[in-house]
């Protein structure tokens, strides 16, 4: 009998699929495929001659975010280049001294930006130098969410004059997406019982299996709460710190496989 390779999904059983023992004698005596396995997608399988049977399988697993990373920057202003630079360098080491002083390590501080940009009146018909700009972008990662909000308002009160983004991450990713490959793999080989039981067949060991979804910490932006600091002008950012709310939600972790068994 020629090696049967069948791709089978759960969603596209039939009452007509005929059962592995009755196939096989009428293969035997005809030589040919039945036609409602030959319709479907076939090919020879790389276990030997063997016949198999691949299943895809899903599975989500919902965590809570425990932990924040911010974006924001210190924005300085002089006349002179030197000392708008010196200027910005001071509000830069006033904020992570402020930070490391509410228990975030030097290690989740990064500088990730810095440019400094001429300023120019316009007014006129001809450009005027009037001075420079200084901006300094801090990635501060592995907040607590418990303590962001002091975090927050304690830093639009000492330097941090611009937010870019708060995004919402779990710590325990790795834990929870391989329970979500551990909950997709049972759901796959219950899906190969259901379609082989329907077949005439018995599952089998498995014979390959592949992860085909694509590792990344869950994560998510908190985009209402940057935009309302984006929008709110830099004398009451205090005040929308102290009175701002934050609310993390939830994240999927999802984990997807293709197993391929054996059918006996």
């Amino acid at each position: 009998m020629k090696k049967i390779h069948v791709l089978l999904l759960l969603g596209i059983l039939s009452a007509g699929i005929i059962g592995c023992r009755s196939a096989a004698s009428e293969n035997a005596q005809t030589g040919e495929l039945p036609a409602q396995i030959s319709a479907l997608a076939m090919s020879p399988s790389d276990s030997g001659e063997t016949n198999s049977i691949l299943v895809t399988s899903s599975e989500k697993i919902t965590v809570v975010p425990d932990i924040a990373e911010v974006v924001y920057s210190v924005r300085t202003k002089a006349k002179d280049a030197a000392d708008c630079q010196q200027q910005n360098s001071a509000a830069v080491s006033q904020v992570v001294e402020l930070l490391k002083s509410l228990g975030v390590a030097k290690n989740s501080i990064q500088t990730s930006d810095y440019y400094m940009n001429p300023v120019y009146d316009y007014s006129s018909n001809t450009a005027r130098l009037t001075g420079y700009e200084a901006i300094a972008t801090l990635t501060v990662s592995n907040l607590p969410i418990d303590g962001l909000e002091e975090i927050l308002a304690q830093s639009v009160l000492n330097g941090i004059n611009t937010i870019s983004s708060i995004t919402y991450q779990a710590s325990k990713y790795d834990e929870s997406y391989q329970a979500a490959l551990t909950a997709a793999v049972k759901t796959a080989f219950q899906k190969a019982e259901v379609l082989a039981n329907a077949a005439g067949c018995s599952v089998g060991k498995v014979l390959n299996i592949q992860e085909t979804s694509g590792y990344s910490p869950a994560r998510y932006s908190d985009y209402a709460l940057t935009n309302q600091y984006r929008a709110a002008k830099e004398e009451s950012l205090s005040v929308l710190a102290d009175s701002a709310g934050i609310m993390p939600g939830e994240i999927q972790v999802e984990a997807s496989v293709v197993v391929e068994y054996q059918l006996n």
